[in-house]
């Protein structure tokens, strides 16, 4: 059975939010608030420490918040995805690169909730429902559906780094961008290993 997990993910590489709280956690031993919680630690980033106040989310473009929105769902569903890689892959490439999903989009959806607190901007705190994969074929569609997101993805960071209208979003998606291109990269070679 195949599944088509390019559905599934996307929008994946920026960013899961607080509902993985539990990914975040084992990074650190700080418990993450809820989406937009003020008084958030999270709610401190270098240009708020500037003295720069909350903007509101309508001083935002729709391109903007419509970016932020998805970089969120995409993130969570990377998370999720690399738990399940790491739980159910075979190979311990596609286990190591689960984990590295878990570990990468944790920190950036950290990052992208506290700019969207700072900016005012709601970001979806729903998990993302998930195909369920399994299988001899697992590690083979896995690794597939995550070069082809990762090009998607990179192609919308890249685009939101350079027209994008917030000076701060447009700098979160630059930064992410670099490390989309690396799981990009990397994943391409963990498909080669598969062939």
């Amino acid at each position: 059975m195949k599944i088509n997990l390019f559905r599934i993910t996307q929008f994946g590489v920026a960013l899961s939010s607080v509902l993985l709280a539990a990914s975040v956690a084992a990074q650190s031993p700080r418990q993450v608030p809820p989406v937009n919680q003020p008084g958030s630690q999270y709610a401190s980033s270098p240009s708020a420490k500037s003295g720069n106040s909350k903007t509101a989310a309508g001083s935002l473009s729709s391109q903007d918040r419509d970016f932020m929105k998805k970089a969120a769902e995409g993130g969570m569903k990377e998370v999720d995805m690399g738990q399940m890689a790491e739980q159910q892959g075979k190979s311990d490439a596609v286990k190591s690169f689960g984990k590295r999903m878990v570990t990468d989009h944790s920190k950036a959806n950290s990052e992208l909730m506290a700019l969207a607190n700072k900016k005012g901007v709601q970001l979806g705190n729903k998990k993302p429902k998930m195909e369920k994969m399994s299988g001899a074929d697992f590690d083979k569609e896995y690794m597939a559906a995550m070069v082809k997101d990762h090009e998607t993805d990179l192609a919308e960071f890249q685009r939101e780094a350079s027209s994008g209208s917030d000076a701060d979003v447009k700098a979160f998606a630059a930064k992410t961008a670099k490390v989309i291109q690396k799981h990009l990269e990397l994943a391409k070679a963990d498909q080669a290993k598969l062939k």
